[in-house]
């Protein structure tokens, strides 16, 4: 059995995918904890309703890696095997990347290398792409560039 941390800034409708994959026993696996940096976060509500230790750590007033040093011990105390990126919304340390190497992936609205970052919808839509997709990937220390899967 596999324990998934998961960082989320938004909804969590992938996050929602995966519960329910749990739940049909089509993976085997549970998720731990939910964190977010957004305290208004959807993603915390579905983690509760789901029984899931959901968690919101502020930002602010922090660096990056204070906070990133804030979350690496949230997953540490709950055994996290893999992280999930799902719709987080800040980009991460060298020292957590390095910290999660090979063991934490992302989902990206873009087939990358194309677009990445933010807006990647709008930026299909204005050069015409004929085609549009998203992306997994290991999170490396660059935004959006780590191998995909």
């Amino acid at each position: 059995m596999i324990n998934i941390g998961v960082l989320g800034s938004t909804n969590g409708t992938d996050l929602q995918a995966i519960l329910d994959a749990i739940k049909n026993k089509i993976i085997d696996a549970t998720v731990k904890i939910v964190v977010s940096n957004r305290e208004s976060a959807f993603i915390l509500e579905r983690a509760k309703n789901h029984g899931v230790d959901a968690r919101y750590i502020s930002h602010k007033h922090k660096t990056r890696e204070e906070f990133d040093k804030e979350v690496t011990s949230l997953l540490e105390k709950k055994n996290v095997d893999l992280v999930l990126l799902i719709g987080f919304m800040r980009i991460l340390s060298k020292e957590f990347c390095q910290k999660w190497q090979d063991k934490i992936l992302n989902v990206h609205p873009s087939l990358l290398p194309k677009y990445p970052g933010l807006n990647t919808h709008e930026k299909v839509l204005e050069n015409k792409d004929p085609c549009h997709g998203i992306s997994i990937h290991y999170v490396s220390p660059e935004l959006d560039a780590g191998p995909l899967i």
